[in-house]
């Protein structure tokens, strides 16, 4: 098992030139992307700036703004900013603090997978029809769900949900 830390005692004033008011931890990092933390006090910000890989910002404490290419937002706890590849992008906070999770992904875009990622399937065969469609030759399954356990306090104290 590895555990890493982060948070207060682990992070370091970092960012792009001209970041202010910003300390963070990097939580993991390889070919794959990496993941950050970053703390801003009030007032504190990252200067708009781009980068080659596209990045979600995901605030989970406090608040403050963002800015994608010319649009400009107010954000809080529990939202996520899509930062795309190759477009000038800013945070900075006002009269609060904000913390933020950055997870920067690495290589090439995954346009050539869209159907598949969004959780379309699709028929393999000479017909090629979506899975659904009137085009497709295959007949609607009957199921049912399994019953529930006849001991619920067994099932309870397995951790199964009721």
């Amino acid at each position: 098992m590895e555990i890493r830390r982060f948070g207060v005692g682990n992070r370091r004033p970092d960012g792009p030139p001209g970041t202010t008011g910003v300390a963070g931890q990097v939580i993991h990092a390889d070919a794959r992307g990496t993941v950050s933390e970053l703390a801003f006090a009030r007032r504190g910000s990252i200067e708009p700036h781009s980068n080659p890989n596209t990045t979600w910002f995901v605030v989970i404490e406090g608040g403050g703004m963002v800015r994608v290419g010319d649009e400009q937002a107010r954000v809080a706890a529990g939202e996520a900013v899509l930062w795309p590849a190759d477009v000038p992008h800013a945070a900075w906070t006002e009269l609060s603090e904000m913390r933020a999770i950055v997870v920067e992904l690495s290589g090439p875009d995954d346009l050539h997978l869209r159907g598949i990622l969004d959780g379309r399937a699709l028929a393999i065969g000479a017909g090629g029809a979506d899975v659904g469609s009137a085009d497709d030759p295959t007949e609607k399954a009957d199921g049912e769900l399994a019953a529930t356990p006849g001991d619920a306090a067994q099932a309870a104290a397995e951790g199964e949900p009721l």
